[in-house]
């Protein structure tokens, strides 16, 4: 009897010192006062302002954690190419999320019905975001099965959608964050669906929800950390940031998965592909000798032999056919190559931040009224935004213009020599050198020109490395090229 007296006083206390730690831990991290002034957070009576403690977003749907850290971004293999476009180069990539795997025909498709639906108004819409489907066609081969099937017949609902524009893809991903968005605040009561009500412009936009221009089906306002009921903040740390394309950069680090083989902060090898050795088969005694992506083996060795077809895959492969490198993404080499965000120029390792390097930077302000107020929306529901003015940037330091695509490749700060005259290409969007002759020398490049890499099902090895890069115009689109979303991590995880 007096041992159980002597427990449940022992539990008593140990409750009151949890409370009491708990207490103080709450008081640490300033949700009852301010450290600075004393005030009250989340007080509507004194005015306080609202606090929410939040240590970093949380992953959205279909992302895995990439953790940040250095590599060395380039090449790791011989430049059989010649092309030199891809010099190594020490770099730092902030942590972000990035897919599993790439987007998928059945992915692709729900964006199609939705668009449909939705844009009763506009079909323009939707007809905007079909793939390119002739993609597949072959003027000496015969591929007609795909063009009918590919897109559309469920047999290849988790095959990687192909025939995207980069564009095409930067659409799909700014409809992504809307819906994953939406969705939230509806798992979370905020929003109800509302099929009938959200047409045309009057769907839901994230931007323009946050900004006060999208009220939409209410089914009962969010209370915060006060009394006081109103629509969501983005101080609330409830929304996620935007899905996008990943930088070429994060890319190439997420590819190279180089956490396998470090520790202590040292990487014990780098890496040709995203796996170790300078093989394209797997080595471990359950699947020794399988191939490790879907590629090109030789000239007209697409799948290998019949009865033992290694990859096994004539066209592309279904997601996860293959293994996943250390970070978990899979097909990261192989299958189908992938956009990037970057425009592509040929020395940008060198130009490029140390820091998150990113070459395609448009610096834009929303339109707003005399007032600031943030009035106009276009059809889609989506807030207008306009590129920042030489007035606006006047008195900037690290920044002096808002098209930043083109800044140090042609423009006067890398001029080459006083008998050549660059012509600024930052209004028409392409640089164009001249000679004293005026004779014109054309190229492919351009501010529309973006990477893409990984290598796909035709390609051979030597485009399975992560060093690699090409190019295409963001308007075009290929049977080997797809593409996968990233997102920025915001706060520290």
């Amino acid at each position: 009897m007096r041992k159980e007296k002597y427990v449940a006083g022992l539990i008593c206390l140990l409750c009151v010192l949890s409370l009491t730690s708990c207490q103080k831990v709450k008081n640490l991290f300033g949700k009852k006062k301010s450290a600075t002034t004393g005030w009250a957070y989340n007080d509507p009576e004194n005015g306080g302002i609202e606090y929410t403690k939040v240590k970093h977003t949380k992953a959205g749907p279909g992302l895995i954690f990439i953790p940040g850290g250095t590599f060395v971004m380039g090449r790791t293999q011989e430049d059989v190419m010649g092309e030199n476009n891809n010099i190594q180069r020490r770099v730092t990539v902030a942590s972000f999320y990035m897919d599993e795997t790439e987007v998928r025909n059945i992915d692709w498709l729900e964006y199609l019905n939705w668009l449909g639906r939705v844009y009763v108004n506009y079909p323009e819409v939707a007809k905007r975001a079909l793939p390119d489907t002739l993609v597949w066609r072959d003027q000496l081969g015969y591929n007609e099965p795909m063009v009918k099937n590919y897109l559309r017949f469920p047999a290849y609902a988790e095959y990687p959608v192909v025939g995207v524009s980069w564009e095409q893809a930067t659409e799909y991903c700014i409809w992504r964050t809307d819906r994953v968005n939406e969705q939230m605040l509806v798992d979370k009561k905020v929003l109800k669906h509302d099929p009938e009500g959200q047409q045309d412009e009057n769907n839901f936009n994230t931007e323009a929800y946050l900004s006060g221009q999208y009220a939409g089906a209410v089914y009962k306002n969010y209370k915060g950390n006060g009394r006081e009921a109103r629509p969501v903040k983005w101080e609330d740390g409830l929304l996620l940031p935007s899905y996008r394309l990943p930088t070429e950069a994060e890319w190439e680090y997420a590819a190279y998965g180089l956490i396998g083989n470090t520790e202590d902060e040292r990487v014990a090898g780098t890496r040709i592909y995203p796996w170790n050795g300078s093989w394209v088969r797997n080595d471990e005694k359950k699947h020794r000798g399988k191939m490790m992506a879907n590629f090109r083996r030789a000239r007209g060795d697409y799948m290998g032999v019949a009865g033992f077809a290694n990859d096994g895959w004539g066209y592309t492969a279904p997601v996860k056919s293959f293994w996943p490198n250390d970070f978990g993404l899979y097909d990261m080499a192989g299958n189908v190559n992938e956009w990037v965000f970057d425009v592509y120029r040929p020395l940008s390792f060198q130009d490029m931040a140390e820091f998150n390097p990113f070459r395609g930077n448009i610096f834009k302000v929303p339109m707003t009224d005399g007032n600031g107020n943030i009035v106009e929306k276009d059809s889609l529901g989506r807030i207008r935004y306009r590129n920042q003015t030489d007035v606006e940037l006047a008195n900037r330091e690290n920044y002096r213009i808002a098209d930043n695509r083109n800044y140090r490749d042609g423009d006067l700060q890398s001029r080459i020599s006083n008998e050549i005259d660059w012509k600024s290409g930052m209004d028409r969007g392409t640089s164009e050198m001249y000679y004293a002759n005026q004779k014109e020398v054309t190229t492919l490049l351009n501010d529309e020109a973006r990477v893409y890499k990984g290598g796909s099902w035709k390609d051979g090895t030597y485009w399975l490395s992560p060093g690699g890069r090409r190019y295409l115009n963001q308007k075009k689109a290929a049977n080997d090229i797809g593409f996968r979303c990233a997102m920025s991590q915001i706060g520290y995880k």
